[in-house]
């Protein structure tokens, strides 16, 4: 086995839109570092082309780099060692600091607070599968900012205000931290944590691509979730760029002033100019359009909500996500089974769609859907 350099530490600036940093240290000869956790092995080969890298071996060091958590090899198989020291002079390795983790004594979901480039630390969250003898696996809930500028009404992250975008590479790392730390594989990744991901288009979708890489994680594109609260412009973006990864859009209220007192992106983009762009994608992709909607105790959850929902996604086939609140202020309840089973047949009657009861877990260590405020546990 070759030995292995160890791992470089990113320069303080932030990245360029290709995820290459400018340093000005003088501790770095160059004068641009090229991050592995910001691309993809064909990426990759087109940034260090000009060191002597071919596609197979950029290939090869995505593998040593990404998917076996390495350094850049000193030594390679039909590799001049110069292309190598070069390889190593060019990129480096960033690495997120876990803060502390936390796990369910009751559903066994985990927490991880990280620190990645700025102060403030972001949390994601591995859900375990664990029901299936012989195919257990997680399935990571990923951070894309540190807080949110959406600020709907019953989400804590929401509470924290607008921080920061993460980097592609922190993205990234969140994944391969919780891989690195896991009994079973992770075979699936939802963008479901803190923030709104298409505020941070770019590097979330560069992150799905390096998730989803052959040759770095090979996380099925079809098991890579993008979850937004309905940023419409983005969501035309996403359908012209024929993206393969899976979109669903928080819903929750299906009349405009309802809607505008839970989600203030209501204001921004409301619900006429949310569906249009919505039909395009569903049209465009075809299947069923996913919504997800959370319950709140006597507010969203009566027979007039279905009834609006009904019409405002007349003739699209979708699937509705129901999902619990996780209120730690406890302005908002939490419906009980009679309420919500109530709510569900009312759902059959008027929209008469699959309804799928999505379990969040993990509120006992504040890791469940809503939850995530940058806290520590103990």
């Amino acid at each position: 086995m070759p030995a292995c350099r160890g791992v470089n530490t990113p320069p303080s600036p932030a990245p360029d839109c290709r995820g290459v940093y400018t340093s000005r240290s003088p501790a770095f000869n160059i004068h641009k570092m090229i991050l592995f956790k910001e691309h993809t092995a064909d990426q990759l080969h087109e940034l260090l082309a000009p060191l002597g890298v071919d596609e197979r071996l950029a290939r090869r060091l995505q593998s040593a780099v990404v998917r076996q958590s390495g350094g850049v090899p000193d030594e390679l198989p039909e590799v001049r060692r110069d292309v190598l020291r070069r390889v190593r002079e060019a990129t480096s390795i960033p690495r997120l600091h876990v803060v502390e983790k936390a796990v369910s004594p009751r559903d066994g979901f985990a927490k991880y607070l990280f620190a990645g480039d700025g102060v403030e630390p972001f949390e994601a969250v591995r859900i375990p599968l664990l029901h299936r003898p012989g195919d257990e696996k997680y399935i990571v809930c990923v951070s894309s900012q540190v807080g949110c500028a959406m600020g709907c009404a019953f989400c804590a992250t929401g509470k924290m205000g607008f921080r920061r975008n993460l980097a592609t590479w922190e993205i990234v790392d969140q994944v391969l931290h919780i891989r690195d730390d896991s009994p079973f594989p992770v075979r699936g990744v939802v963008f479901m944590g803190q923030g709104e991901p298409l505020l941070n288009y770019e590097r979330v979708l560069r992150a799905a691509e390096v998730l989803s890489d052959p040759s770095g994680p090979a996380i099925s594109a079809k098991a890579i979730t993008i979850s937004t609260v309905g940023i419409a412009p983005m969501i035309r973006r996403y359908t012209r760029e024929r993206r393969p990864y899976r979109l669903i859009v928080s819903l929750t209220a299906a009349d405009t002033e309802k809607r505008r007192t839970l989600l203030p992106v209501e204001n921004t983009h409301g619900l006429s100019e949310l569906m249009e762009a919505v039909r395009e994608y569903q049209e465009a992709v075809g299947g069923r359009m996913t919504f997800a909607w959370t319950l709140l105790q006597g507010i969203n959850t009566t027979e007039d909500d279905a009834k609006r929902l009904a019409e405002l996604t007349r003739g699209m086939p979708i699937i509705l996500d129901l999902i619990d609140v996780n209120d730690a202020s406890g302005t908002f309840g939490t419906a009980d089974e009679t309420e919500r089973e109530a709510f569900r047949d009312a759902l059959t009657r008027h929209v008469g769609a699959p309804i799928v009861r999505r379990y969040s877990g993990g509120s006992d260590i504040h890791g469940a859907c809503g939850m995530l405020a940058s806290r520590r546990i103990g």
